[in-house]
Order: structure tokens, then sequence, then C-alpha cells
């Protein structure tokens, strides 16, 4: 694999909060996620204005403004929070991000908030982009913000400032400058090929991490976001492999002698915890990456699989048959105090832990449906998301608010990726270019 696989993500070298806010001191403006339904923000994103007429490897400035701000627009849209308008309603021309908006325009065509910005070439070939977002309403700006980059980072810089817009009306943390690892699969369904694969949360920036000779499946992100476990079978020999993201290359976990499954990190990314069948039975082993030693979990007869750590590492959710059905359980993380919390009608698989820690996501089985819910960790709560004929896999997003999955049509027998948010009403397909499963959502990327 080569060198700097993830160099493109690279290369934010700053960030500089604007001081001196223009308008009232306190603006009202506010997305309340915590709705049920929500009726999206209307916001004007028009696009960003060059300082100068230049061009560079990434395109013209111009062509660059324009582009940054239609992946902002495009990141808030998928949100499901707010509405961008059409740039064809808009009364104003684009503005500098340091000139006062005329707001009656912005009103007349009922914004309530508004995206100026502009970019710019430092001597040094560095790329700029500032933007200030405005309450139109109360004619006030609430944030500015500048960021430097390369140039062929546009897109990086769209999905932080969409980040910061999003922060700044929800009160909550965005999730936009962000990657999503799964598996590429392509060919008879008899005779699959399963790549490992990458991109941004929105599909665009995609690689494929591995070339399809063996079967690759349930990748899953370090929380230092450079490194990626996974179960491989290599000479079809099973076995839990680390993949780091700078360097390109594969390292084995573990050489166990039995079937390995659904490997994940702890929090600190200092362990790794796995499910590992032997003689027909399957329980939960933990292993510690700095000495490679592994300690056992679980010993029950029953098979117990999938398990996924809370943000602290102090608890880990897991499935198991030992209720005689395949159910969801929370235990301690040395293994103690286990309990059932999933008691609905149907079976659970697939938990995963929300990095708020406040729900567990899950596949719930039932019906002749495979569909994506969340619960609370003591199982209060219970909802469905999905109604389709067969969601599963769920991955957060970073701040707990966007699960994505992957779904199989019972009429054409494809897989792809989706979205929803925990409203359920905000479902959208994820762009790849071929058949996809198994998603897993990384951290915000660093600053």
């Amino acid at each position: 694999m080569k060198q700097g696989i993830v160099a493109i993500f690279k290369g934010l070298l700053g960030l500089v909060v604007f001081l001196g806010l223009i308008g009232p001191a306190l603006a009202n403006l506010k997305v309340d996620v915590n709705r049920g339904t929500v009726d999206p923000l209307p916001i004007a994103v028009p696009d960003f204005i060059p300082r100068r007429a230049l061009a560079t490897p990434a395109g013209s400035m111009q062509e660059i403004g324009a582009n940054v701000a239609a992946v902002i627009a495009a990141d808030l849209r998928r949100s499901g929070l707010f509405r961008p308008l059409d740039p064809a309603a808009f009364i104003s021309e684009p503005q500098s991000a340091d000139v006062r908006p005329r707001f009656a325009n912005w009103r007349a065509i009922a914004s309530q908030a508004l995206v100026t910005g502009q970019v710019d070439q430092r001597s040094d070939g560095l790329l700029v982009a500032e933007f200030r977002l405005w309450d139109v309403l109360a004619e006030a700006q609430l944030t500015g913000l500048r960021y430097t980059a390369q140039p062929g980072d546009w897109r990086r810089i769209a999905h932080k400032i969409a980040d910061a817009i999003y922060e700044r009306l929800t009160g909550e943390a965005g999730y936009f400058d962000s990657r999503v690892v799964y598996i590429a699969e392509s060919g008879n369904k008899l005779n699959r090929r399963k790549r490992l694969a990458i991109m941004d949360q929105d599909g665009h920036n995609h690689m494929f991490l591995s070339n399809g000779d063996d079967l690759v499946l349930t990748p899953r992100f370090s929380p230092n976001r450079q490194e990626i476990t996974y179960l491989a079978y290599y000479n079809n020999q099973p076995r839990v492999y680390l993949y780091n993201l700078d360097t390109g290359k594969h390292e084995v976990l573990g050489d166990f002698p039995n079937m390995t499954f659904a490997p994940r990190f702890s929090p600190d990314g200092n362990r790794v915890i796995l499910s590992l069948a032997e003689n027909g039975n399957s329980d939960i082993y933990e292993m510690d990456l700095r000495t490679r030693g592994v300690r056992r979990l679980t010993t029950h007869p029953a098979i117990d699989t999938s398990p996924s750590y809370s943000p602290d590492g102090s608890h880990i959710v897991f499935n198991s048959s030992r209720g005689g059905s395949q159910q969801i359980y929370v235990m301690r993380s040395d293994g103690s105090q286990v309990e059932r919390i999933s008691f609905g009608n149907g079976r659970y698989a697939t938990p995963v832990w929300s990095p708020r820690g406040d729900l567990i996501a899950f596949t719930k089985i039932g019906d002749s449906k495979f569909r994506i819910g969340v619960m609370r960790p003591d199982g209060s709560g219970e909802r469905v998301l999905t109604n389709s004929y067969q969601d599963e896999g769920p991955t957060w997003s970073p701040n707990g608010r966007v699960l994505t999955f992957f779904r199989l049509s019972q009429e054409s027998g494809e897989t792809t990726l989706w979205s929803v948010d925990l409203t359920g009403y905000n479902e959208r397909q994820v762009p790849t270019p071929l058949e996809a499963s198994d998603p897993a959502w990384s951290p915000i990327l660093d600053k």
C-alpha cells in the first residue's frame, strides 16, 4: 500500500477566531436537535468570493470559492436540520466576509441565517478561507473563522466550516469533518470480492485500501484516527489485523488458532476487544495492544459476540444467545455484572455504544426484517429508526446524532450504505462506487 495514504486528509494548518463580533451581543437563532420532527432552518450560502483572481493546482479561486460554498450547503442539507436556499433566488450578489450584509435582501427570500465568505492564496501558496455566520433577523454576526490549508484540501475546509455552523446553531458538535471505512463489494454473489475502502463521510475522496485478493470484514477505527482493525482471510486463515493509514502497513494483531470476530478498539486505543470461537462456542476476549496479553471476559457456553465499549471504557455491550435467543447484554469491562437489557419481540444483534454514552444502537431482527434501532444503556426507551427489508451494522457519527448502516435490497439484492438521524425521519443514501457493507465512522479528524 502507498505511503501517506491519508495525505489528502491532512495539511490543515490553523484557524483564527475573529474578534469584535458585529451587531447585538446576543442573537436568538437556534436549531433544536431534540425535537421529534424538525422544520429545517432556511439558510443562504452564497459562493465564497475570491480576493484575487488567482489560479492554483486545485482550480481558479472563483471555482474554489463556489465549490466550498456548495459543499457547506450539501453538508447542512444532509443533516436534515437546515434548508439551504436556491442561489437562483438570491437578491444580493456574494459579498466579502468582512462586509456587513444587506439583511433586508436576505429576509425578502425568507432566509434566517446567512453565510458569507472569501478565499485567497497566500504568498507561500496556502489557501485561506474566511467565513462569517449571520443571524438575518437579529442582524448579528454569530461566529467567524479563518482556515488555512493546502489548495487541494478545500473540501476539508468546507467540512470544517459546516461543522462550525452546525455547532453554533445547534449547540452540539458537528460531524462533517470525518471519514467512513467500509467493505466495498463486487462480483458474483457466490464469489464476492471484498475490499477495504475509505472515504469522506459524504462519499468523496474515495480510496481502496486493499486489492481484493483476500476476504476482509468488520473494519473499525481507532480513537487515534490513523489505525483500523479488521478481520481478514489471508491464505484462507482468519486473523485480526491492524492497518496504519499513515504508512499503509498491515500488522497481525494476534495469531489466534480459531475463528475471531468483530474486533473493536477501546476508547483509549490501547486495547482491542473481540469474539473468539473455540469448539463451537464464542466468548469475548480483550487484548492489550502494548503487551499483546489476552484475557477472557466471558465463559458462558452460549455464543457471545459483537462487543463494544462504553465511551468511558467502564462497560461493554455485546449480544449473546445465553437467554435462549440472540439478545443484548451489558457487563463491566472486567467481565463482571452481566445484565440483559433487550426484552422486545425478536432478536437483537451488532450493538454499538454511542460516543455520547446515552444510547446503544443495534440491529433488530423480526417479522422477516432487519431494522436499525436504539435504546438507552439500561434497555429503556427502545425505538426502531428504519423499516426496510434488511438494514444492519449501525455505526455512530462522532457527535452521536446520526447512524450509518448498510441495506440489502429485496428487489435487486444489492447492498448500499445509508444514514439516518435519531428522529428516524432523515434517511439518506451514502454514495459509493461499488456495493457496500459494514461501515465504521471515524472520530472527528485532527484540527
